[in-house]
């Protein structure tokens, strides 16, 4: 038995689906354990491109069982629109093969409302979410209101939330001037929803426990990255779950001491997309030549994504809170054509320097980073598949990385086939 905890270290869209697509083919079950919708992942197999938001990345491969865990926020309009998206190319997605946890709180139409509405009246305050309802959907779990996956099959419990939601959100929603809910419509069309999402919701707590119990390899696959964590990310401007390990625990039912392993995904360079800081940003040539040639738009929103060089303080911070046991490096290839590459080492705000990313965004957003320059390779990496065909000069560039962060690579991505991975060890 091996479980397997895979994450983003820096702010999202460090090619997490490609990996855990890769990795799925030893999995027996893969598991989404926190988030919502508004977390995308793209898979390149052969000449198709598979764009999911809720459906774990294992789902394209068809012998596999997928599980949507109780740490994630389900739009069931959403997840049902994806499934029909993969039915029609031929992915069968049935209850045999996707699993929903019971205890799965529900993004509703009127979390997005609030979500779009708070983020217009903050102006230049806003957070810059995606305005899927995913941080109001978090706030009705916490706020102990939720309408729930399992309540779904009671209609009687259905009727009963939405009257207590009801009563809530209305006071929100009629002092940002909208309308009050419509419970009568709301309820007839859960009640749709309902019917066609019912077969899938079970006890994945219990399920994945048997697994653990046969020595079956589970295969935990997070959302966004650690630094959009609602604790130690850059907050506020920050995702409203957590992103780091230790949720994969509490956010699918199983114990913190079934976890074997921690793969952390990291781009060879950094970016970010929506407010906040982020020290390596560039605004020269060099952040619009990664931003072209890496294809830096959001999988979800189709946003720009800012881009600058390789943060190392801030993927070591995110090695020890996740407890990572080895990296995936991806992206090499994006930094095939450049004559210089910096790495940032630490920081600097007016005299005093930082070793480390801090937690207080005041100070994260007035941070100077200190760049070490190093040569290029100037040769192309793409579809490399073995470490001695890289050129020399990459691999220093990997072992540099290693060397700062404190973490071993043990893949390195080369494009975004499958066939396009340099795989060092493997992390299961």
């Amino acid at each position: 038995m091996s479980n397997l905890i895979v994450i983003g270290t820096q702010w999202g869209d460090e090619g997490k689906g490609k990996i855990v697509d890769l990795l799925s083919s030893e999995a027996d079950t893969i598991v989404r354990f926190q988030g919502g919708h508004n977390a995308g992942h793209t898979l390149v197999i052969g000449d198709q491109v598979f764009k999911l938001s809720l459906l774990p990345s294992g789902i394209i491969r068809n012998n596999k069982i997928v599980v949507i865990g109780n740490g994630v926020v389900l739009d069931p309009w959403k997840l049902l629109e994806e499934i029909d998206q993969l039915n029609a190319r031929g992915i069968k997605v049935g209850s045999d093969r996707l699993i929903i946890s019971e205890n799965t709180p529900l993004i509703l139409p009127f979390h997005k409302d609030l979500d779009l509405l708070r983020e217009q009246k903050a102006g230049k305050e806003k957070i810059g979410t995606t305005g899927r309802g995913i941080g109001p959907a978090y706030e009705d779990k916490v706020g102990r209101r939720a309408l729930r996956a399992c309540d779904l099959k009671d209609i009687s419990e259905v009727k009963r939330k939405l009257n207590v939601i009801k009563a809530h959100h209305d006071i929100l929603r009629v002092g940002l001037g909208a309308h009050a809910i419509d419970e009568e419509e709301l309820f007839n069309e859960l009640m749709k929803v309902g019917n066609k999402i019912c077969g899938f919701i079970k006890p994945v707590w219990k399920l994945l426990n048997e697994q653990i119990a046969k020595n079956k390899n589970i295969l935990f696959e997070g959302a966004q990255g650690s630094m959009l964590d609602v604790d130690f990310g850059t907050y506020p401007f920050v995702t409203s779950s957590s992103t780091n390990a230790a949720s994969a625990a509490l956010g699918s039912g199983i114990a913190h001491n079934k976890i074997n392993s921690v793969l952390g995904i990291t781009k060879a360079y950094t970016t970010r997309v929506g407010e906040g800081p982020m020290p390596t940003e560039l605004f020269d040539d060099i952040g619009q030549y990664l931003a072209e040639e890496g294809n830096e738009k959001g999988t979800v929103t189709g946003r720009d994504r800012r881009c600058g060089w390789f943060d190392a303080p801030l993927v070591r911070r995110s090695c020890l809170l996740n407890g990572i046991t080895s990296l995936a490096l991806t992206k090499i290839d994006v930094l095939d054509k450049l004559e210089k590459i910096k790495i940032c080492i630490g920081y600097r705000v007016e005299e005093e320097e930082f070793a480390d990313f801090p937690v207080t965004t005041s100070t994260a957003n007035r941070l100077i980073p200190i760049f070490e320059e190093i040569d290029g390779w100037n040769t192309s990496t793409v579809g490399l598949e073995k470490i001695d065909q890289m050129p020399t000069k990459a691999r220093a560039y990997v072992q540099r990385i290693e060397e700062l962060t404190e973490t071993t690579v043990s893949i390195i991505s080369t494009g975004p086939e499958r066939n396009q991975t340099i795989l060092i060890t493997n992390p299961f």
